[in-house]
């Protein structure tokens, strides 16, 4: 499912920036005529759902948070990385993610290209490099956007408290598809407000997070509390609105240094 942000911070932002997180030139902010002229690009995931053994919902959504993580920390989306262009073009227009599903042979096909799959209890996520809102490879252009419904068998065990939690929004029902783009906003929201040093314990650490629905007296509170907080802007799926509070990012902070080379 695809899904784009209308709030938070820019990569170079401060997390003081505006009452509610977000700096003036936020790629998330409708009203940036200048992001909206840029040439328009869109990170692609890709969810293994297989009919007879379909992840869990949380574990998916957890998967997938972390694979933009992974992406954005990978060799080859910094410096002179062969996908830093990518990631630069794509960070300075309007923050798409869009989420597809596959399967058998067209997982199979979609794991030859190049990217990097992602696991987590049971679930893979597999994410490329950004590529023109108009411009995906045919492999992954064929694949079906709709029909990722997936269910929790369990209730999902408390949050774990070593990384931030991702707080879904309890009055926005969402596919997991879109569910699974909305909390890689959220970890990338997370991610900007790092130093480099706390992305390098992060990333040495498996990015520990959780996604949780929020209560709705909880999710009250988070939303006024000045914490990191999505905005969708409603093209797809969901009316505009608040969709995840980013809430433990000091949590990073905390997490043990890896010694210096």
């Amino acid at each position: 499912m695809s899904s784009e942000e209308t709030r938070p911070g820019s990569p170079s932002a401060s997390p003081s920036d505006g009452p509610s997180g977000g700096p003036s030139d936020s790629p998330f902010r409708h009203e940036n005529i200048a992001r909206d002229e840029a040439p328009q690009f869109v990170l692609p995931l890709v969810v293994r759902i297989e009919k007879a053994e379909p992840p869990a919902r949380t574990d998916a959504l957890e998967t997938a948070a972390r694979a933009v993580l992974v992406i954005l920390s990978d060799e080859r989306s910094l410096g002179d990385g062969q996908w830093s262009q990518a990631m630069r073009d794509w960070q300075d227009a309007r923050i798409r993610k869009v989420v597809r599903r596959a399967r058998g042979a067209e997982w199979r096909k979609a794991s030859a290209l190049e990217g990097i799959t992602v696991t987590g209890e049971a679930a893979e996520v597999r994410v490329f490099p950004p590529v023109p809102l108009d411009g995906w490879p045919k492999e992954l252009a064929k694949l079906q956007v709709s029909g990722t419904d997936l269910d929790d068998p369990e209730p999902p065990a408390a949050p774990d408290l070593a990384g931030p939690v991702l707080w879904l929004s309890p009055d926005v029902d969402m596919s997991a598809g879109k569910a699974m783009a909305q909390a890689g906003h959220g970890a990338q929201l997370a991610w900007w407000e790092l130093s480099e040093a706390d992305r390098k314990a992060w990333r040495e650490a498996g990015f520990p997070l959780s996604v949780r629905t929020a209560e709705p007296a909880r999710w009250g509170k988070l939303t006024v509390s000045g914490l990191p907080v999505v905005r969708d802007a409603g093209f797809t799926e969901i009316a505009p609105g608040k969709t995840v509070a980013v809430e433990g990012i000091e949590r990073i902070r905390s997490l043990p240094r890896p010694p210096r080379a």
